[in-house]
């Protein structure tokens, strides 16, 4: 068994009503010859200084979180993200010992298979989320083609502040009263913080002679 460290020792010392499950899943990540270190406050394991799994407790379980987890193939269908908005990491829940020693065959395989994609160097495709476009841009963008089409040209980037800078009031009438205070800079194809000067620097770097759009 590979070295245990002592502050995985209290880790699991400090959490009795999940002791013994993490002390089965302590022994069977260490079966597998990874690392055991200590990383954001909880027990990591790593492969050649590649984070592979994270070992941690919640209130109602505890669990083994893969970095990669999306990257798995996940035959028993046992993996589950995190949070709604998680691309990457993986997570599986226990509730009692004879759960995990029952999964331990499977634990190991994916363990292993986890090891595998970091041997293969292979990476999780991060897609950025779209950014909503609000009810009342979008009125605008059907009745005006042309500023349809100006705005599509504009950068990702662009795209982006605007439609976060239209989405942030809360009243409808002030996303409107934006929308028109910025339509004429989208028909020019500037962004929402460029100078009219054309330099395309920010707003607050000017000489004071622009001012910041609000």
């Amino acid at each position: 068994m590979n070295h245990m460290i002592p502050e995985v020792d209290g880790y699991i010392s400090k959490s009795p009503k999940w002791q013994a499950e993490l002390t089965q899943l302590r022994r069977i990540i260490l079966d597998c010859q990874l690392t055991e270190a200590w990383k954001w406050r909880a027990p990591c394991y790593t492969f050649q200084n590649s984070n592979i799994v994270l070992m941690s407790v919640l209130k109602e379980y505890c669990a083994l979180s893969f970095f990669k987890g999306a990257l798995l193939k996940d035959t028993r269908e046992i993996l589950k993200k995190p949070g709604e908005n998680t691309q990457a990491a993986r997570l599986i829940r226990f509730t009692s010992v004879q759960e995990i020693v029952a999964l331990e065959p499977v634990l190991k395989a994916y363990l292993s298979e986890a090891v595998e994609v970091e041997q293969a160097g292979l990476k999780v495709d991060f897609k950025k989320e779209p950014e909503p476009v609000p009810e009342e841009l979008q009125n605008k963008l059907d009745e005006l083609p042309a500023f349809k089409t100006a705005f599509a040209a504009l950068t990702p980037g662009r795209q982006r502040a605007y439609l976060m800078h239209f989405s942030a009031p809360k009243q409808a009438k002030t996303r409107e009263s934006r929308i028109e205070k910025c339509m004429p800079r989208i028909l020019d194809g500037k962004g929402l913080n460029d100078c009219t000067c054309g330099l395309s620097q920010k707003l607050p770097a000017c000489d004071g002679s622009h001012k910041q759009i609000r």
